[in-house]
Order: structure tokens, then sequence, then C-alpha cells
């Protein structure tokens, strides 16, 4: 196992993979609850009993396919990146495709079905990997930093330190509140963790703030500890029987929309965790086809359960801060998410304010990318910057990457560095243009 993992290669070892892998389960748990509370939205209209979706099918599924997305990952691509169903895509799945739309949630699941599926071709064919190597190293890195600072709003977000506003969009929330001091307290205890450089620094922050607020009654004590498995019977293979009805026009914006936002998210996964584990080489991710089969595969595994497109986790980053290296990591998180089907009652002890913190860190672990970025050449600095702000002014890794790549072309072409653009990039150019014309729309 230590062999086929390079250890001593990535000079790590099973206790620090484990704990890696551990940390990447904790810092991602939240969407086995988040997930089957979006997705049964999907069905809160004129649904007869019988076609509403499941709760308890939807966290089977959700489990599972973020377990199978993970071994894949991790045997395959050997890379210590989590899997599961994204964010963002169940809130589209949810309440665009099904609710806006009136689309029966069996058939929006057949269109995530041939979405993934599409994916797999285009990997077999090498054509996610050309594209995400023809991005240049400043941009890679402005995606990078870009999605640090989405995370570190996130985790400010779920800490309740940043609230809505209506007058400035967002504003300072109630310090005095208890859940927004247990991530403080969080906060505090896991930057002393780092700054004293101990391993797992992020992890035991989070075990010590969920203690702590079991301690203080602002996390409620799990009544039990283990509890029967959901069963799936009513989502496994919905997908299949509705194939037949994605022949649409609307569909097809559908599932056009699923490959967008999954492509380009698990690009910027992907390079951002890449970079700060440092695989990176020669401005090109190793075995980057393996890791885009795995998030394809994931995908079409999920969407066979029962659940909204599976993607590359960006939380991985957490797992890599905590000295993971190797794909055994996503192999511990893999068994962690099985072990979630039958512990589930413990998982309810890991809210949003014990997971906060470990977000907040890892944004500032991920921002030092800024400096691999030549800022004294204002046609690189320009499409960095945007890329960089777009993400959280957006709330969105798609966007920021959207805005960034129209205007590098644009700042290279007027600086007379044309011939130093792939010309994949100009065929991204022209994309992203197009999407935000029908976006737009």
């Amino acid at each position: 196992m230590k062999n086929y993992f390079e250890f001593q290669k990535h000079g790590t070892s099973y206790k620090t993979e484990s704990i890696a892998g551990l940390t990447t389960f904790l810092a991602m748990a939240y969407i086995l609850v988040v997930n089957p509370l979006m997705l049964s939205l999907a069905s809160v209209g004129d649904y007869p009993d019988a076609l509403r979706m499941d709760q308890g099918a939807i966290f089977t599924a959700t489990a599972l396919s973020a377990a199978i997305g993970c071994l894949i990952m991790g045997l395959y691509a050997k890379y210590p990146i989590a899997l599961a169903p994204g964010m963002g895509l169940n809130a589209f799945f949810a309440y665009s495709v099904v609710l806006g739309m009136g689309i029966p949630w069996q058939t929006a699941l057949a269109g995530v079905l041939v979405s993934g599926v599409i994916f797999i071709f285009l990997t077999l064919f090498g054509i996610r990997e050309k594209i995400i190597n023809a991005i240049p190293a400043e941009l890679k890195y402005a995606v990078g930093a870009g999605i640090g600072l989405f995370i570190t709003f996130i985790g400010f977000q779920n800490a309740g330190v940043i609230v809505g506003d209506e007058v400035v969009l967002v504003a300072l929330g109630d310090l005095t509140n208890g859940n927004t001091l247990l991530a403080i307290f969080g906060l505090v205890i896991t930057v002393i963790l780092m700054v004293r450089g101990i391993k797992g620094g992020i992890f035991f922050g989070i075990v010590i703030t969920a203690v702590v607020g079991m301690l203080f009654g602002l996390i409620d004590t799990p009544s039990s500890v283990v509890g029967a498995v959901p069963s799936i019977d009513s989502t496994f293979g919905a997908a299949f029987a509705s194939l037949g009805d994605i022949f649409t026009i609307q569909m097809l914006v559908v599932i056009l929309t699923f490959l967008f936002v999954d492509f380009f998210d698990t690009a910027g996964t992907l390079v951002a965790v890449a970079n700060q584990a440092g695989f990176m080489k020669d401005n090109k991710l190793p075995r980057a086809g393996k890791a885009l089969f795995a998030d394809s595969a994931a995908t079409v595994a999920g969407a066979v359960l029962g659940t909204s497109t599976t993607t590359s986790y960006i939380e991985s980053s957490s797992g890599v801060a905590a000295g993971g290296r190797t794909g055994f990591a996503s192999v511990v998180t893999a068994g962690l998410f099985l072990l979630s089907l039958v512990f589930f009652p413990l998982l309810s002890v890991i809210t949003e304010p014990v997971t906060a913190p470990a977000l907040i860190i890892v944004g500032v672990l991920m921002v030092s990318a800024l400096g691999k970025i030549d800022w004294n050449k204002f046609e690189i600095a320009v499409p960095a910057f945007l890329t960089v702000i777009a993400m959280p002014l957006t709330y969105s890794i798609a966007t920021g990457i959207a805005v960034g790549f129209i205007f590098y072309p644009i700042t290279m072409i007027m600086k007379g560095r044309a011939k130093e653009i792939h010309p994949i990039m100009y065929a991204l150019f022209v994309i992203f243009i197009l999407y935000f014309v029908f976006l737009i729309e």
C-alpha cells in the first residue's frame, strides 16, 4: 500500500494521510445534511406522494456517490481530492430546473446522467485535460486564490460574522450570537494550532470546537450513535426511466448548464488543490485525465443512485493543509462516507459554525498563490485580479473564471503578445461571451 501510493516520495505516512482524509470529510460532511434538504425541495409542488423525492433516499445516494467518487479518485488518480454532490449544482437542480422550469426530478436526474456520460467521452479523448493545460499559469494561480477568497467568504457567512444587508449587500453580523462566538472561538483555536505547527491543526480545531459547542449547549448531543440506513429504492435508476424525456430544447439548456458549471468548477478545484499541494509540473497537472475521469464517473454514479451532479470538492484543501498528499487520503474519506450511512446521528455535531474556521484558514493558505503572479505586467494583472475578485462577489467559481478568461485575450492582444495565447483560450473567450449572453437572457 505504501509503495502504491508512494508515501516515501511524498514524505507522508498512514497517520498523516488518515488525518487528512478525516479532516476533508469533516469539512464537507455538511453535504450529507444539506443535499437531502435541498433536493427534497424539488418536489414540494403538486407532485403526488409517489413522485416526491425522499430525503432518506437522497441521503443514502449522497453518501454512496461521494464514497464511489472518492475511491475512484484515490485508487485510480491517486490524488487527495474528495468528491460529493456539488453545492450550487444541487440548487440549480432543485430551484431552477424542477421548481422553476417544472421539469420532473426524474427527468432532471436523466439530464445529470447524460452530462456525466458526455464528460466521460470528453475526458477519454483528452479534451478536458488539453483545455486545463492550455490555461496560462498566471490564471491558474488566480483561480486558486479566487477560490480561497470565495470559501473564506462562505466560512464567514457560515459563522454568522458576515450577513446580508439590503443597503450595502453585506454587513457585520451579531458578534454576541452564541454560534457566531463558537465559530470565532474555533478560528482562534485553529490559528493557534496552525501557528504552533501542529500537524492536523485544522482537524483538531474542528474537534475542539464541536466539543465546546456541546458543552455550552450550542450543539445538541446526539440522541443515538447509529441508525438504520435509509432505503434508496425510490431514486435508484429513476434517471434511466426518464431518458426519453430529455430530447427537448429546455432539457438541452439544462444539460449544457450542468456541463458548463461542473466543467469549470472542477477545473478550478483541481488546479487550486494541485497548486496548494505542489503537484503542478511545468504548468501541467500530472494524471489530469485520471482525475477528470474520476469526477465524470462519480457524476454518472450519483445520477443513477439519485442525486445531482457529483464533483470535486474545494474542501479537499483542508485535507491537503493537514498533510494529505496521496490518494490514500481520499480512500479514507470514502470509508468515512460509507460509515456515515449508519453513524448519521453523530454528524449532527458537525454544524456550520464548527466547519467555518476550517474554511477560513484554508482560504488563508490558498491566497498565497497571489505571490506567484507578476502584478507588474498590467496585461496579466487585470485578468488575474478580475478572476480573483469576481468569485466571491458573484458567489460563483465559474463566473469568476469566465470574467478573467474573457479579459485575458483582450489585454494580451493589446499588449502585442497575441502569439503567446493558446488557440484554446480564444475558443474559451467566445464560449464565455456566449455564456454571459444567454445568462442575461
